[in-house]
């Protein structure tokens, strides 16, 4: 909320200094503070439903909405982006108009500058005390709108200084080229996780396992998830007993183990017989 009530104004501010400047780069930078306002949007929508707690409907959890939340703020962030872009060429070929620009405007922009940071840094600090990728994913793109508000505001600085109208639409480009390198950080750094990339090298898991007394052989292992909040964790396991309630809490010592040294995971055992011992730590063939 706090977001997306700031996000709003700065998006206001901007508007007012652009429309009233003529300045492509200061409407771009509002265009790009719209999209925060969208991701503050989204990041409510999607944090209510997102919820590591299974149900019977979500037996693993509701935390992906997360990372489709964080994919979203990437389609903003590139609409963004493609929309600065072509407003820069349109102004191109239908030649350049001379800007309507003043000192109080910078003066705005600079103050809009220190609610950007302020911004950036809460919810990154917030981000990270709740371990959402939700919450990052949307400080970085608090982040570029920061810098992107620093460049705007040192090139019209120029721009008032030497009347260099052409220096606005120069602007407007660096502005596109970071939303885009944003928009990928935000994609490498959710989509694995929505794919069920690895979380935790199969080699780590049995070597933790492989130290529990009683555990003789541990084989097949898979994970998934996000390690420090929820990892699931498949493998095959022989044990030396030859009872159930022996076996049992072989397992569970493992399992102890493995949350002691990733965080919070959910192990599923699948206990085989000596004669089933493989030297085959993961599905893909790997020995270890």
């Amino acid at each position: 909320m706090v977001a997306l009530g700031v996000n709003l104004l700065l998006t206001l501010l901007k508007l007012v200094v652009g429309l009233a400047s003529g300045s492509l780069a200061v409407l771009a930078d509002a265009m790009h503070s719209a999209t925060d306002s969208f991701s503050s949007l989204m990041g409510l929508i999607t944090n209510s439903l997102s919820d590591p707690r299974p149900d019977r409907d979500h037996p693993y959890g509701h935390q992906k909405y997360e990372g489709i939340g964080a994919l979203a703020i990437a389609g903003f962030i590139f609409f963004a982006a493609l929309e600065i872009l072509r407003n820069a060429m349109d102004r191109l070929l239908s030649g350049l108009d001379p800007l309507s620009l003043e000192w109080h405007q910078l003066i705005l922009l600079l103050l809009v500058l220190g609610f950007n940071i302020l911004m950036a840094v809460y919810e990154r600090s917030a981000g990270r005390r709740l371990g959402s990728r939700l919450l990052l994913a949307d400080a970085e793109h608090a982040l570029s709108d920061v810098w992107s508000t620093v460049v705007i505001l040192a090139g019209l600085s120029g721009t008032l200084l030497l009347d260099l109208d052409w220096l606005d639409l120069v602007l407007a480009v660096p502005v596109a080229l970071l939303l885009i390198r944003v928009c990928w950080k935000v994609l490498s750094d959710n989509l694995p996780w929505l794919v069920d990339h690895i979380a935790i090298p199969p080699e780590s898991i049995h070597e933790v396992a492989c130290r529990v007394p009683g555990v003789l052989n541990c084989h097949d292992i898979a994970s998934r998830g996000l390690l420090g909040r929820a990892v699931f964790i498949d493998m095959h396991m022989i044990v030396d007993a030859d009872d159930l309630p022996t076996a049992h809490r072989i397992t569970e010592q493992v399992e102890a183990q493995l949350e002691q040294r990733f965080g919070p995971v959910r192990c599923t055992i699948h206990l085989e017989p000596r004669e089933y011992a493989s030297d085959r730590i993961t599905f893909e063939g790997v020995h270890g």
